[in-house]
């Protein structure tokens, strides 16, 4: 018998790749997503496989399943600026009864759960690097707090099931992570970047680019997380490349990968937005024995070729309202 997992947010950009390993792993997968913000066709080649079965559900209602189940990753959220401004309460139901709702199947079914948290518990931090240990710094009435605070509710909510209930859990702190999947124009930088660059236009930084962030590709990110699901660990571990960037420096990489001429135009920070993001890893060396692999310039390599590859409808849909003339050109 195949030991079962259920991925929440299976069509999403982590949760489609987290498909992928335990079916390569050799798990019997349970793919759940409501697609609200993910994407059918992030998992349409896992369709048809033996051991992999879809079930459209929203995570915020009751949740039930036949038979044993041994893992849950709970990573249904929306992640990006665009998503959770957009739909504010979404964002904090799934964090709230999303999280609830799954760890009382846990409980039911004896299994373990982790849940992808993220490097935005922390805030705009006052410590740099940013460990574990550190409680962050959040506006939790800011247009950012629906999501900053759905995480932190969601570690909580996970930590008093774990001590209360005897729940075995892992809390993935996810710092920025990139690759194949990502959704053009979701607010994040690098799918916004490419996306510019593809279609001519000038790459957007907000601020004077001297924020920074840390960018790790998606398969170290899923090596960690596998890693961290298999530890005896239940306490937050970052899971993120240390190597810091700032987004200015950054905007000229991917002009330099891209062989564009187009420039840098500033528009006004938004409200709460981290100047500073860059995780300390010494716990997820310690404990998982994880470290990136893969260099952001092999790494931005994939995906540039990924974004490259999409339809000119795929490039400008998300972008613009008026895309069909764009697509003509």
């Amino acid at each position: 018998m195949k030991k079962k997992v259920l991925i929440t947010g299976a069509a999403g950009f982590l949760g489609s790749h987290l498909c992928d390993r335990f079916i390569k792993e050799g798990y019997h997968v349970v793919a759940m997503d409501n697609f609200i913000t993910g994407d059918k066709k992030n998992i349409e080649h896992l369709m048809g496989l033996e051991h992999f079965e879809f079930v459209a559900h929203d995570v915020t209602n009751f949740i039930e399943l036949r038979g044993k189940l041994h893992y849950i990753l709970h990573f249904a959220s929306p992640a990006s600026p665009i998503d959770y401004l957009k739909i504010p309460i979404q964002t904090l139901k799934v964090g709230a009864l999303g999280t609830h709702n799954l760890l009382g199947l846990a409980k039911a079914k004896n299994a373990r759960m982790l849940i992808a948290s993220t490097s935005e518990v922390y805030g705009d931090p006052l410590v740099h690097p940013q460990s574990e240990d550190y409680y962050g710094n959040v506006n939790a009435i800011g247009p950012r707090g629906v999501y900053d605070e759905a995480k932190r509710f969601q570690e909580s909510i996970t930590m008093a099931y774990h001590r209360f209930h005897g729940i075995e859990t892992r809390i993935a702190r996810i710092f920025n992570t990139y690759g194949p999947r990502m959704r053009l124009n979701d607010g994040r930088v690098i799918p916004a970047f490419i996306g510019q660059a593809l279609r001519g236009e000038d790459l957007t930084v907000f601020g004077d680019g001297s924020q920074t962030r840390s960018f790790c590709y998606v398969d170290d990110q899923i090596e960690g997380i596998y890693r961290l699901l298999l530890s005896n660990y239940s306490d937050p571990v970052n899971i993120g490349n240390p190597h810091e960037i700032t987004i200015k420096e950054f905007a000229e990489e991917v002009i330099k990968l891209t062989g564009t001429k187009q420039k840098i135009v500033y528009k006004e920070l938004p409200q709460d937005d981290p100047l500073q993001r860059q995780p300390d890893i010494t716990l997820a060396k310690k404990i998982l024995n994880w470290e990136p692999k893969i260099s952001r310039a092999e790494g931005m390599k994939l995906t540039y070729n990924y974004f490259k590859s999409l339809s000119k409808e795929e490039l400008y849909k998300s972008a613009h309202k008026d895309f069909k003339k764009h697509i003509k050109k």
